[in-house]
C-alpha cells in the first residue's frame, strides 16, 4: 500500500446529464477507452488494500467494463456524493480511504500516489486535493485558517459573496478516515441548495471533532478535471492525445 491507504473508492454513479446521452457518463472514452478505466488504472498506483466501485446510473452497462478485483456498491438514487459513500459504506475497510470521482480521466497515478504521501506528511486525519483556478465557478471553495489548514469546503451554489471569490477549489479528490467519514454523514442532513448529502460535509464534521484536515494543492490543474459535458470531453481528449504524443517523442529520444 501507499501512505497506508486501505481503501479507493470511484464514485460512479451518476447519469452525466449535461452529456445528452444515453450512455452511462464514466463509459465516455477518452482517446478509445471509457474515462471511468482511466481512472481505475491511475488508483492501482496507490496500491490499496480494497477498491471500491460505486455504480447507479446504468450500473449493469458499466459492470462489464470493470476490471477484476474491484468491489461494487450500488447507489439506487443519487442523492449526493456522501449517499454515494453511505451506499458503499459497507463495503470500506476500516483505515484511510481515498476517495476518487469516476468522471476524471485525465488523474494520474502519479498524482494520486502524491496525494497519498502529502497525507502522511502532514499528519491529518483528512487531505483534500485542491487546485486553483482563474475561474472558479460551479466548484466546491476552500476554506482555509490563518494556519493554512482547511476550515470547510463550500459548494459553489452555497456560497456567500466573500467565499465565492476564493479561487482555491475542491477536486473532489480526498484522503478521509473511513469510520469517522460514514459517522458524520449519517449524521448531516440535506439542508443545502441542491438537496443531497455532501461529502465535503465531513470537512467541517471533521473540524467540529477537533481534527485536523490539511490540503495539498496539485500544480497541474488538468490533472483533476471533471468532464460533464460534451465539451469538457472533447477538451480531456485533446490533453490526453497531448500527452501520447509527448510520451511518443519521449520514447523516441530514449531510444
Amino acid at each position: 500500500m501507499t501512505a497506508q491507504i486501505s481503501s479507493v473508492v470511484v464514485l460512479a454513479a451518476g447519469q452525466g446529464k449535461r452529456m445528452k446521452s444515453d450512455l452511462p457518463k464514466v463509459l465516455h472514452a477518452v482517446c478509445g477507452r471509457p474515462m471511468l478505466l482511466h481512472v481505475l488504472e491511475a488508483a492501482r498506483a496507490v496500491r490499496s488494500e480494497r477498491t471500491v466501485v460505486v455504480l447507479g446510473h446504468g450500473y449493469e452497462q458499466v459492470l462489464s467494463h470493470l476490471p477484476a478485483g474491484c468491489v461494487v456498491a450500488l447507489q439506487r438514487q443519487q442523492l449526493g456524493t456522501g449517499h454515494a459513500v453511505l451506499a458503499a459504506a459497507e463495503e470500506i475497510p476500516p483505515g484511510s480511504m481515498m476517495v476518487i470521482p469516476g468522471d476524471t480521466p485525465l488523474v494520474t497515478g502519479e498524482a494520486l500516489s502524491e496525494l497519498a504521501k502529502e497525507h502522511e506528511r502532514s499528519g491529518a486525519v483528512a487531505t483534500v486535493l485542491t487546485m486553483q483556478l482563474e475561474d472558479p465557478s460551479g466548484y466546491g471553495r476552500v476554506i482555509r485558517g490563518e494556519d493554512g489548514s482547511v476550515l470547510r469546503i463550500v459548494e459553489h451554489r452555497d456560497a456567500d459573496a466573500d467565499e465565492l471569490t476564493v479561487s482555491e477549489v475542491n477536486s473532489g479528490m480526498y484522503v478521509l478516515p473511513a469510520g469517522l467519514t460514514v459517522e458524520i454523514l449519517n449524521e448531516v442532513g440535506c439542508d443545502n441548495d441542491q438537496r443531497e448529502i455532501y461529502l465535503t460535509d465531513v470537512i467541517a464534521g471533521l473540524r467540529d471533532r477537533g481534527k485536523h484536515v490539511a490540503a495539498w494543492k496539485v500544480a497541474d490543474a488538468s490533472l483533476v478535471l471533471g468532464v460533464n459535458s460534451p465539451e469538457e470531453l472533447a477538451e480531456a481528449e485533446r490533453i490526453m492525445s497531448g500527452r501520447c504524443a509527448g510520451d511518443r517523442e519521449t520514447d523516441g529520444c530514449q531510444r
